[in-house]
């Protein structure tokens, strides 16, 4: 089968309309995530018990471990199929797609089983201590408990459908889950609904992404036969070569995840160390902070299928024109962003918090997290076409660099000369050495790939 309307898209839409026709959702669902990530702080900001906000916050490590499966089955499948695509080796999108939902399925279960068994050591792990421990343990039995199946395959299921071109669909099943989790949100966390606290958020999320995968469902029964996304378990027994390529993108992709769950759990239990309102007050700054991350996130992987397709099909000099506009676009973007950011972050605190001690906290923590922003956009960009492309071992090289080698020695470092308030600069540090070097890669890259091409 060969959907004429996307081979369009990918080969001959203007370069601008392509990308925004392929990102601009992605960026949209991906901000709707971010308010709904926000919907939970601010709800559970509501209640004015620094315990409840700090329990999402600490958290937070083991939902983001979610997207070390979603990077593993989502990305290196999508990167797969949207090659073979380019290649016009329809099999193989095929059998790319089955592999990536039932590993995700499975991964769930798995994810769920291990957490419930080894419940109470993990706690200690993320930083819970005797005042916050419940409240977290609460929280996690719904996300991850009872909600690490729909949780990942909501987001696997985004990926493959994205990885045809149907961006809008991706972002519509993405989108559904989130604005139910901040309908839900209220009723479940405040006293005048079910006065759950932070355990209501994790019900609401639990349902909102049940509501997702439905969605998916019913958008892969109505498009059978016209679309290249399958969930038949006999196409599940892909080829050796092709279980390769997809780990070859996806396990270092799951590895980037991993490194940042490591180093969000080391920021967190060096700000455990300073209190509740701390702690409180670094995940309120740092949900803010993923409004214009997320935008540029959504950007990278609303490209990559764009890039996998004309890296495939060789046409580089339409991959290069893409990433240069993109870039254009995200630069500018949050360059604006983090002036605004730096100069109202007393504002955005108390958007969220009206306590004095958490917005003192919170306006200095923001200052320092936002300077990362026009930095991090490029170190985006750099590992989405690495993963488009099939370029696994890229990509992995940017991940421990980013956490291994800077961010997390920068933790080390920063809050022993600037205790507390130092933790916020550390990934501004390991940005901007990142941002030189995904150029400096990237312009490399490039210009192999066109003496190939004139060859």
């Amino acid at each position: 089968m060969e959907d004429k309307q996307k081979t369009i898209l990918f080969e001959e839409t203007p370069i601008p309309k392509a990308v925004l026709a392929m990102s601009v959702p992605t960026i949209i669902s991906s901000l709707v995530m971010v308010i709904y990530n926000l919907a939970d702080t601010y709800f559970v900001g509501m209640v004015n018990d620094p315990v409840q906000n700090a329990a999402v916050a600490l958290a937070a490590p083991v939902l983001l471990a979610f997207n070390a499966v979603n990077n593993l089955f989502g990305v290196g499948s999508s990167s797969m199929m949207s090659r073979a695509l380019g290649s016009r080796d329809y099999d193989t999108v095929y059998r790319s797609s089955a592999f990536g939902f039932y590993c995700a399925l499975l991964s769930g279960a798995v994810f769920s089983i291990l957490f419930t068994a080894f419940r109470h050591p993990l706690l200690l792990v993320l930083g819970a201590d005797a005042g916050t421990a419940a409240a977290t343990g609460e929280y996690l039995k719904w996300t991850v408990t009872c909600g690490a199946v729909p949780a990942i395959l909501n987001v696997v299921l985004a990926y493959l459908v994205r990885a045809e071109g149907s961006s809008l669909h991706a972002s519509i099943g993405t989108m559904s889950g989130c604005l139910l989790n901040i309908l839900l949100d209220p009723i479940f966390i405040l006293p005048w609904g079910l006065h759950m606290g932070a355990a209501g958020a994790g019900l609401a999320t639990f349902l909102s992404n049940c509501a997702a995968c439905l969605y998916f469902f019913i958008l892969l029964y109505v498009k059978r036969g016209q679309t290249y996304v399958c969930v038949k378990p006999s196409m599940f027994r892909p080829k050796a070569s092709t279980v390769s390529s997809i780990c070859g993108v996806g396990i270092p992709a799951s590895i980037q995840n991993l490194l940042n769950v490591t180093g969000m759990t080391v920021l967190n239990n060096f700000t455990s160390f300073y209190g509740s309102d701390a702690v409180a007050a670094m995940g309120i700054a740092q949900k803010i902070n993923m409004v214009p991350m997320y935008v540029a996130l959504g950007l990278s992987q609303g490209l990559m299928p764009l890039i996998s397709y004309n890296y495939a099909s060789g046409n580089i000099p339409r991959m290069k024109k893409a990433v240069q506009f993109a870039t254009g676009i995200s630069v500018t973007f949050l360059t604006i962003i983090t002036v605004g950011y730096y100069l109202g972050s007393d504002f955005f605190i108390r958007l969220f918090m009206r306590n004095d001690s958490i917005i003192a906290y919170g306006s200095r923590f923001l200052h320092g997290l936002c300077l990362a922003l026009p930095f991090l956009c490029l170190d985006f960009l750099a590992v989405g076409v690495f993963q488009a492309c099939g370029m696994g071992r890229k990509s992995l090289v940017f991940a421990i660099l980013r956490k291994i080698v800077l961010e997390i020695p920068a933790l080390y470092l920063l809050n022993m000369f600037f205790p507390l308030y130092g933790l916020a600069f550390a990934q501004f540090t390991a940005e901007v050495v990142l941002a030189f070097a995904a150029a400096a890669v990237l312009l490399r890259m490039f210009r192999k790939l066109d003496q190939k091409n004139q060859t």
